[in-house]
């Protein structure tokens, strides 16, 4: 159709290869439809064509050798990052390209942002990897398919990172806070433990898991039955509360925290503290109160 295609981003590694990070899948697409056997694929066969219906069930092999001189002569451009030079700067480049009118997810751009800074890589898989964590993957089921597709669990996992050692500069836009918090730990301004928040987050998930499975971060009908999605202002405060009082709440009985999570999410004090203007650290910390003060049923009558 002669319509252009959307840019790919590559990267320099430090031995020079150049490294995809924004454009899987138009180039694998491409690849497939090319050469399969290239890339170990099944040979890819068109369909969907509404504007040229002539290409319907295609292959490379079958469709006319104009159009596959076209195809193989279609430029796609690239955009090269140089590993040398400026890590913040070539951060924020790659952060303003994907801005403003982009299709990727906020904690997609950081997965392919916090790569071009020497350690984000390790960083960032940290997250991949934790929220693949079965514990985590049980608490958070609620979370619907196509939001984890832009992951948003790897996000939730950068959340309750950010709720442990960056608390105190929640703002009300949740995307700058965390973008914040990611950067702080990348260029090192703010310290960050590998090990010991792998620890922490893993024994938190073990009880909320086991506790509550995945109702824990959910709203709940007349009936007492969990329902909807996973909430993320419920999530902050009931991980919070976890840590916090961890030796306390693990000895609880399941079904006992389960009851008492429901009366605190009904609360006046937890409405209050969830509903418009919510994203304030003011809210955050007594939202947080209310469930602590529930599952401890510390509440006041």
């Amino acid at each position: 159709m002669g319509l252009p295609i959307p840019p790919i981003f590559l990267i320099e590694n430090e031995t020079g290869i150049l490294e995809l990070i924004d454009g899987l899948q138009r180039t694998s697409s491409v690849l497939q439809f090319l050469d399969h056997e290239a890339i170990d694929q099944p040979e890819l066969v068109l369909e969907g064509c509404d504007f040229i219906r002539g290409l319907n069930g295609k292959t490379m092999k079958t469709i006319d050798t104009v159009t596959r001189l076209k195809i193989k002569r279609t430029p796609i451009r690239a955009t090269i990052i140089n590993r040398s030079g400026d890590a913040f700067v070539k951060y924020e480049l790659f952060k303003r390209l994907n801005t403003g009118g982009s299709l990727l997810s906020a904690q997609e751009i950081r997965n392919c942002s916090s790569r071009m800074v020497g350690g984000g890589a390790e960083f960032y898989e940290l997250l991949q990897s934790l929220a693949q964590v079965e514990s985590f993957v049980t608490a958070t089921a609620r979370l619907p398919a196509t939001m984890v597709e832009q992951r948003a669990n790897e996000e939730l996992v950068l959340r309750f990172f950010a709720l442990m050692n960056s608390r105190d500069t929640f703002k009300g836009n949740i995307e700058e806070w965390l973008d914040g918090y990611m950067e702080d730990i990348l260029f090192e301004r703010s310290e960050f433990d590998h090990d010991a928040m792998t620890s922490l987050f893993e024994r938190t998930f073990a009880v909320i898991s086991t506790k509550l499975g995945d109702q824990a971060f959910t709203r709940f009908n007349s009936h007492g039955e969990a329902t909807g999605r996973l909430a993320p202002a419920y999530y902050e405060a009931v991980c919070v509360a976890f840590v916090e009082r961890y030796d306390e709440l693990r000895s609880i009985a399941a079904e006992d925290l389960l009851s008492r999570l429901q009366s605190a999410f009904e609360s006046e004090g937890f409405k209050n503290a969830t509903g418009p203007g919510a994203n304030t650290i003011a809210k955050l910390q007594q939202r947080i109160q209310v469930v602590q003060e529930h599952l401890s049923d510390e509440a006041p009558a």
